[in-house]
């Protein structure tokens, strides 16, 4: 989505990926604020998706790897400059394969690993979200609600909880 398409309020998807290693999938961005840095696959969720969709697209896209949501972990929020609300939902994925192939998007990435979190939360090129979650127990989170209905009146083609 292009910059001027997400006007002055974003809502963006991070997924945290891990293997049965105890992994985590990070990659290293071409681009951005985290130019060089790990960070978890992420972007910013399409006007005809859910955020959960989202982050399974983005990491798909950057990464290769199909993943299944176990659930919503955090949310970051910030303003850039009084001027854009830049919102990020932030989720638990796991692989649907035991050792997936991981293909990094070069167009926007350097690189994409697995790397285990303490290797992380010590590592300088690591990005801010990691090393704060690399101190979490990132097993407590929100859970999926589907299959409700707020109500016909709303309009609702997907509606989700998480909780």
């Amino acid at each position: 989505m292009a910059r001027e398409d997400r006007g002055s309020i974003w809502l963006g998807v991070a997924g945290l990926v891990v293997n049965h290693r105890g992994e985590w999938l990070v990659v290293k961005k071409r681009y951005g604020g985290l130019h060089g840095s790990w960070s978890f696959p992420a972007g910013f969720v399409n006007k005809d998706e859910t955020i959960d969709e989202a982050v399974l697209r983005e990491v798909k896209e950057e990464t290769g790897v199909e993943c299944k949501v176990e659930k919503m972990i955090g949310f970051r929020s910030g303003v850039i400059h009084n001027k854009i609300s830049d919102n990020m939902a932030i989720f638990l994925l796991a692989p649907k394969e035991k050792d997936p192939i991981i293909q990094a998007q070069l167009s926007e990435l350097y690189e994409v690993q697995w790397i285990h979190p303490e290797s992380l939360r010590l590592d300088e090129n690591a990005s801010v979200l990691i090393q704060e979650l690399a101190h979490k127990k990132i097993e407590e989170g929100f859970h999926t609600i589907e299959g409700i209905n707020p109500g016909d009146v709303f309009g609702y083609s997907s509606y989700k909880l998480f909780f």
